[in-house]
C-alpha cells in the first residue's frame, strides 16, 4: 500500500496537518509506504510566488480584497465564473505536480489543500490516476474550493463543516468528522512547575501565552504593555525580529519574549489563557492542550468562520479592542472557575487523535483505490 500526504506551502497550517498524518503512518505503520510532497515545489516559479506571496499580503495588508474574494469565489450565483478559470489556471501551472501523481500510482492520497485535491480529482475524473483521494479540510467552516468532483472522501473538523458539504450536494456517507490532524506533542501531559523553571518565570502565577503565528503580526507589543502589571505574559515574536529587539529593550516586568520557537506546546503548558489567531491548526492544537483561548486579527471567510463555529461550543472570544481584550483577561484572572468550566468544554470537543483516526478511516477501513 502506497499512501502520498499533499499539501500546499502557502500556509503553514496545511503543512503542519499533512506532517503530521505522516509521521502517524511512518511510527505506527511501517510498513506502509508513505510519501509528503508541497504541490508548490512542483509549479511554475511565478505561481509559486503568486500564491504565496498573494496569499501572505491579502492576508495581512489588504483583508477588506481577500474578504470580498472568498465571498465572491464562494457565492453560489458566481461559482460557474471562477471555478473553471481558477481551476484552468492551477493546473497549467502544477503540470510537474500531475506528472508526479501519474508516474508514482500512489493506492491513497490525503489531502490537506484544496488545490492538490482539485488537481488529484482531476486526474481522476480523467482516468489518469486511480488513487482513493481523500481530502482534509483544514478548517472548521468549507469554502466551495474544497469541493472537487472526484473526490472519495471529505475528512471535516465540526458538524458545521460536514452540513455545509451537504449543502455543497456532497453525499454524507463521504463525509467524516475526525478532526484535524495534529503533532501529538500537544497530547502530551506536561509538569508546569518544572517547565516554568526551565523557561525562568513563576509557576504560580497567572500567564498569558500571546502568539500570532509565524510573522508574529497584530498588537502583541500593545497587549504586553497593558497586561504586564497584571499578568505574566510570555509573547512569542516569532519571524518579527523587530518586535522582539524592542520587547527585549523595554525590559517589561513579568514579560518575557521570544523569537521563532519549536516548543510552543510547552510554552502552552504554562499558560492559563493564550491570545492568537483563529487558524484552524492552532484551535485544534489549543483544543487538545485544553488552553482557553481569546482570538484576534481573524482573516476574514476560514478564520471568521472558526470563531462563528467555537463559539457554538462555547469556546473561544473575540476582542473588539485592546481595552476589551484586557478587561476580559483580568475577568478570567479573577474568575479562574470560568476558564474550568471552558476546559471542560474544550475536553468534549477536541480530537488529539485526528492523524490516526484519518489513517485507519481512509486507508484501513475505507474504499481502496478504484483498479
Amino acid at each position: 500500500m502506497k499512501v502520498l500526504l499533499t499539501y500546499a506551502s502557502s500556509g503553514a497550517g496545511h503543512r503542519r496537518a499533512a506532517e503530521a498524518v505522516y509521521d502517524y503512518i511512518r511510527e505506527s505503520h511501517p510498513e506502509t509506504e508513505v510519501e509528503i510532497t508541497d504541490v508548490l515545489a512542483h509549479a511554475s516559479a511565478f505561481f509559486k510566488f503568486n500564491y504565496g506571496w498573494g496569499y501572505s499580503f491579502l492576508a495581512r495588508r489588504a483583508n477588506f480584497l481577500w474578504r470580498l474574494g472568498f465571498w465572491l469565489t464562494d457565492c453560489r450565483i458566481f461559482r460557474p465564473l471562477f471555478r473553471p478559470l481558477t481551476s484552468f489556471i492551477n493546473r497549467i501551472n502544477t503540470k510537474d505536480f500531475a506528472r508526479l501523481l501519474i508516474r508514482d500510482k500512489p493506492d491513497y492520497i490525503i489531502s490537506t489543500h484544496f488545490l492538490t485535491s482539485e488537481i488529484a480529482a482531476y486526474l481522476k475524473q480523467g482516468g489518469q490516476i486511480t488513487a482513493h483521494l481523500a481530502t482534509v479540510v483544514t478548517d472548521f467552516g468549507v469554502h466551495y474550493f474544497w469541493v472537487s468532483p472526484g473526490t472519495d472522501t471529505y475528512i471535516v473538523a465540526s458538524q458545521f463543516a460536514g452540513e455545509q458539504l451537504l449543502n455543497f450536494g456532497i453525499e454524507g456517507k463521504r463525509i467524516k468528522q475526525l478532526g484535524i490532524p495534529i503533532d501529538p506533542k500537544f497530547s502530551r501531559e506536561y509538569n508546569r512547575v518544572e517547565l516554568s523553571s526551565k523557561f525562568g518565570i513563576d509557576a504560580h502565577k497567572f500567564t498569558l501565552l500571546v502568539m500570532t503565528g509565524s510573522f508574529g503580526s497584530g498588537p502583541l507589543e500593545q497587549i504586553a504593555e497593558s497586561l504586564c502589571k497584571e499578568a505574566q505574559v510570555l509573547v512569542v515574536c516569532a519571524n518579527n525580529k523587530k518586535l522582539y529587539a524592542r520587547l527585549n529593550r523595554k525590559n517589561l516586568p513579568n514579560m518575557k519574549a521570544f523569537g521563532l520557537v519549536n516548543n510552543p506546546e510547552e510554552l502552552m503548558a504554562v499558560s492559563d489563557m493564550i491570545v492568537t489567531k483563529p487558524g484552524g491548526l492552532t484551535i485544534s492544537e489549543l483544543l487538545a492542550m485544553e488552553l482557553p483561548p481569546l482570538f484576534i486579527s481573524a482573516i476574514p471567510g476560514q478564520e471568521e468562520n472558526n470563531v462563528k463555529v467555537l463559539r457554538q461550543y462555547g469556546i473561544g472570544i473575540s476582542a473588539g479592542n485592546l481595552g476589551e481584550l484586557a478587561r476580559t483577561i483580568l475577568h478570567f484572572k479573577s474568575h479562574p472557575e470560568e476558564l474550568i468550566s471552558i476546559k471542560e468544554k474544550m475536553r468534549k470537543v477536541k480530537k488529539p487523535s485526528a492523524a490516526g483516526a484519518i489513517f485507519n478511516a481512509v486507508c484501513k477501513g475505507g474504499s481502496g483505490p478504484a483498479r
